[in-house]
């Protein structure tokens, strides 16, 4: 793994480990390093190896999640090769703080929201998303993607508020859930027609079998976004562009599709742009000539500008996490926030990963 610095162009440190990176993430606290059955917790800020996490089961996707809040920097991992127990930690303390029974096959997926106070997870059906509340562990949402069909979980991601959660499959549709406020107060006794036949539904509930009450229980999907494609790898992501929230979502085969959301009504999502990501690229517009203002120097064509400073390779860091030479990142460098990649000021690290058993080449 070789970290660098953006702005300057250079290279901070390098590591070396047993088998193949499978994922790295990172907030401005904490860089988390996943192998197959070991994850590695570094202190971002002089890239000290403070934890390796030996105990875990095989893990050969590589799954796990840090919140990107460095004020808590909470670590989820899979727990069992056989059940879908998550196993949460501290990545300040560098201790276990609860292990949650979330789902009775396999994880699939895993994110916290931004602040870091919630965790949502789906299995390898694919079928049932939970939502955790951390630190915890109690369950708050539970929704239903779908009954038909199992599916492969893609992309599962809360929006910056969280007020919403996004998941994407090997389907053609992309499910956003609305998770609305939790009160503890029950409301009173219903006054209308309507009202006393939910209430008498709800309670009938309570003596059919589990599984056909849990499935009355839970939650549908807010919104929907049709892909024309479906068996391709995505990731989405809710955003807002001036001041609009949109669906976004990018396909393995190099296209980014854009939709319209409607906070208040759900539904149908409606596609605005699609957008090539590996040619000099035409654009499809549907409804809007564009989305928002063009920048005077954009993110993308800063990372392709060449550096005009030479890259010097900065010796890494011994496996035991003392530091033998090199660049130790000013405390004047570290924002209050998380890393803004709409803010023409913000410069993100840049992390490459590479196998070194096999030669594989991953960036992140």
């Amino acid at each position: 793994m070789n970290v660098y610095h953006f702005k300057k162009g250079t290279e901070i440190c390098n590591y070396n480990y047993s088998s193949n990176i499978l994922s790295i993430r990172l907030n401005r606290q904490r860089l988390l390093v996943c192998l197959e059955e070991a994850i590695y917790i570094h202190n971002i800020k002089d890239m000290k190896l403070l934890k390796t996490i030996l105990d875990i089961p095989a893990n050969p996707a590589g799954l796990c999640a840090l919140s990107i809040n460095h004020s808590n920097s909470y670590v989820a991992y899979p727990g069992s090769l056989t059940t879908g127990e998550i196993v949460l930690y501290d990545g300040h303390s560098l201790k276990t703080v609860c292990t949650i029974a979330a789902h009775e096959g396999t994880l699939a997926a895993i994110t916290f929201n931004a602040s870091g106070s919630k965790l949502a997870s789906a299995s390898e059906k694919g079928t049932v998303i939970r939502v955790f509340s951390v630190p915890d562990g109690r369950k708050l949402y539970e929704f239903r993607r779908g009954m038909k069909r199992y599916v492969t979980i893609s992309s599962l991601v809360f929006s910056m508020d969280s007020q919403f959660l996004c998941a994407s499959s090997n389907t053609e549709t992309v499910h956003i859930f609305k998770l609305e406020h939790l009160t503890n107060s029950r409301p009173e006794e219903p006054s209308t027609w309507t009202g006393y036949m939910g209430k008498m539904f709800m309670a009938a509930s309570n003596y059919l079998p589990a599984q056909v009450s849990d499935m009355m229980n839970q939650d549908r999907a807010f919104a929907t976004g049709r892909l024309h494609f479906s068996g391709q790898r995505n990731i989405c992501t809710l955003s807002t562009i001036q001041k609009l929230p949109r669906l976004l979502v990018a396909s393995s085969d190099g296209h980014l599709y854009i939709y319209n959301l409607d906070p208040q009504d759900g539904g149908e999502c409606v596609l605005i742009k699609t957008h090539s990501l590996l040619s000099s690229g035409t654009t499809e517009e549907n409804k809007e000539n564009d989305l928002r203002p063009p920048l005077p120097q954009s993110y993308a064509a800063t990372v392709a500008r060449p550096s005009t400073s030479s890259a010097s390779t900065v010796p890494g860091y011994s496996e035991d996490g003392g530091a033998l030479r090199g660049e130790v990142i000013p405390e004047h460098e570290f924002a209050t926030g998380p890393v803004c990649l709409d803010d023409e000021n913000e410069f993100p690290p840049i992390i490459l990963c590479r196998g070194s058993q096999k030669g594989k080449t991953k960036q992140s």
